[in-house]
């Protein structure tokens, strides 16, 4: 599995369409976030749309083309699903040989909603729907894994939590040798570090994209609570400290940056998964969530330090986060 900053020929996306996830006076809003993610995208790779009838893609069409983005640069696909988190139910691309004579294939996990959270049986099928549009060899473990739970840094280490992908909620509980081998066995690592993460208001027990990412081959950001009253501030002080002492896959110690929360979000009493950590690397830019609070700008600055070659572009997230999610879950890249 390549790191995200690798090339990429596209970006996949699912239109949002779920009322349940959304509701009907707050999905125009969602709408308006993601044609503000595809109009960063369309400039610098193709942008494929997953849509649920060819009712709705005359529709979606309209808006894409009224918000000013060419279609040029678009590629619509007509697969139903129940949700827009395709990071979590879509295929995770696999490449091999170099980049002159590249291959490209896909692992097609299983999806059951994080747990059966929700409905899940359309989305469940779409990964392989993908896989023959893309016309790519696809490889079934036959267990599940959303793509969220995963990060890796393309050379053999991977990052996930144990409250994930060892919950007996997905496979019946694996252990951690079953689910280590699998992870090599599919994703081409040797080396792999647990986390923990069940953090307030995240409904996916603990995606390692809202927690943990690598930004390069031996740096990762870590999110961190400054206020040790926080609800979290322990589990991530943890994840911190672990990271801290860890090793990529050849054995050196990894750079770790703390990344602030941008604090408590909350839609009522709930408080909302926010985090600056569901960022998404695309071809030369950096796609960040922010949320309009004051800790938006060093989360801004600490990423483009970090990626002084990209441009880091905040977009405002809130709305999407109403759906308990980000930029990164809803979407998946296909390397190039």
């Amino acid at each position: 599995m390549p790191a995200e900053w690798e090339p990429h020929s596209g970006t996949w996306l699912t239109w949002p369409h779920s009322l349940e996830t959304w509701g009907e006076e707050a999905l125009p809003r969602v709408e308006k976030t993601y044609l503000s993610i595809i109009k960063a995208l369309a400039p610098v790779e193709l942008v494929h749309i997953l849509v649920n009838d060819t009712d709705s893609l005359a529709s979606i069409k309209n808006k894409i083309a009224l918000a000013g983005i060419p279609d040029n640069s678009l590629r619509f696909h007509i697969i139903p699903t129940n949700d827009s988190w395709i990071r979590d139910y879509g295929p995770n691309f696999l490449v091999s040989g170099p980049p002159e004579n590249r291959h490209i294939a896909v692992n097609n996990w299983l999806f059951d909603s994080w747990g059966g959270k929700y409905d899940w049986e359309l989305d469940n099928q779409a990964g392989d729907e993908i896989a023959g549009i893309v016309k790519l060899p696809a490889f079934h473990p036959s267990i599940v894994l959303e793509g969220g739970a995963i990060d890796v840094n393309g050379l053999g280490t991977c990052l996930t939590t144990e409250p994930c992908l060892l919950n007996k909620n997905r496979n019946g509980g694996l252990t951690r040798s079953q689910m280590e081998s699998i992870l090599k066995n599919y994703l081409g690592v040797r080396n792999i570090i647990w986390l923990q993460g069940e953090t307030e208001g995240d409904d996916t027990d603990g995606h390692i994209d809202n927690l943990a990412r690598f930004v390069n081959p031996t740096t990762v950001v870590c999110a961190v609570e400054e206020d040790p009253n926080a609800s979290n501030f322990r589990e991530l002080n943890d994840n911190f400290e672990t990271l801290k002492s860890s090793t990529d896959q050849d054995g050196n110690l990894l750079n770790v940056i703390r990344l602030p929360l941008p604090g408590e979000v909350r839609a009522g009493s709930t408080r909302l998964p926010a985090s600056y950590a569901n960022f998404y690397i695309c071809n030369r830019k950096v796609l960040l969530p922010v949320f309009n609070v004051p800790s938006d700008q060093d989360a801004v600055s600490i990423l483009q330090n970090i990626f002084p070659d990209r441009e880091v572009v905040p977009l405002p997230c809130r709305e999407l986060l109403m759906g308990f999610g980000g930029i990164h879950c809803i979407t998946q890249q296909h390397p190039a």
